[in-house]
């Protein structure tokens, strides 16, 4: 009897520990009842019908896919060794668990065909510089064959790009001679630069002198021009003093005619051989008969 009791008493604790199920905060419980789908429990603790009902858990949270390396041949025929890296998420765990056998699998096969098919549409310099233009590329591409299998890609990261050694060493050399070239280019850009600025600032200094002359120029035919003129002024009234001088004292013919032969030595100067006698000259030289006459009669 009391065997019977103990054995009893096993068969019951058996039973509720293959009843009760716990399920993590980050996974969800498919429940199948006699090979048949019945329902989709959250975290916490779960009770099923032992050996009539089971319960399979899926990872909600992101996953992540190695793509693992392979040789693609560019449109240039060009074999690279390409890898990458998928993170995707489950959506539904009732279509990735009965819409597809093995996720990971699929989802690498998958992922290194659309790889392959992307870079072999490329030249190699532009896979090269196109890193994110095939990131968004390939996870379109995924996410939309991967959306019937109740996940979602999140990105795609590709890792390298890495092309054999004899052309990584060739493009090594392309890359430092157009170095080379961009560095002889702005040295030829800035000697010619330099020279146009020399050039500007010879041309300005000239204009400058120039300018500096003609002023200068200018300047002293103003003085000379303004010392001419106030020695004209001064001259003019001397000559106006003069005039005025000789009216007020009434002078008769015979001093001024005097004063003309003191006068003419001087004009002479013992230089000329011709001197010109103005017009008004014949009163004075009658004048001059008359002094002539009184010191005749003087004489007599």
């Amino acid at each position: 009897m009391f065997v019977g009791l103990i054995i009893i008493m096993i068969v019951v604790m058996v039973t509720v520990a293959m009843g009760t199920r716990t399920v993590r905060p980050y996974q969800k419980g498919l429940i199948e009842r006699l090979g048949k789908y019945q329902r989709t429990v959250g975290s916490g603790l779960t009770i099923i019908i032992p050996f009539l009902e089971s319960i399979t858990k899926v990872d909600m949270r992101e996953q992540v896919v190695d793509v693992p390396p392979q040789a693609v041949i560019t449109k240039d025929n060009v074999a690279v060794e390409v890898d990458a890296v998928v993170y995707y998420e489950i959506t539904d765990p009732v279509k990735v668990k009965y819409n597809i056998s093995d996720f990971y699998l699929a989802a690498t096969k998958l992922a290194q065909t659309n790889l392959r098919n992307l870079i072999g549409d490329m030249a190699l310099d532009e896979s090269l510089t196109s890193r994110e233009l095939i990131n968004n590329k390939l996870r379109e591409v995924l996410d939309e064959a991967t959306d019937k299998w109740g996940a979602r890609v999140t990105r795609v990261e590709l890792q390298r790009i890495e092309p054999p050694a004899d052309v990584t060493t060739a493009m090594h050399r392309q890359m430092k001679a157009e170095r080379e070239r961009r560095a002889a280019i702005l040295e030829a850009e800035g000697k010619k630069q330099a020279a146009i600025l020399e050039a500007e600032g010879l041309k300005q200094a000239q204009v400058l002198n120039a300018e500096g002359e003609a002023e200068a120029i200018k300047r002293v035919a103003d003085a000379d021009k303004y010392q001419k003129l106030t020695v004209a002024m001064g001259e003019a009234q001397a000559i106006e003093t003069v005039f005025n001088a000789i009216h007020k004292g009434n002078p008769t013919n015979d001093l001024i005619a005097i004063k003309y032969l003191e006068a003419l030595p001087k004009i002479a100067d013992g230089k000329a051989t011709k001197v010109f006698l103005p017009l008004e000259t014949a009163g004075i030289l009658g004048s001059i008969g008359g002094i002539g006459e009184l010191f005749k009669e003087k004489q007599a």
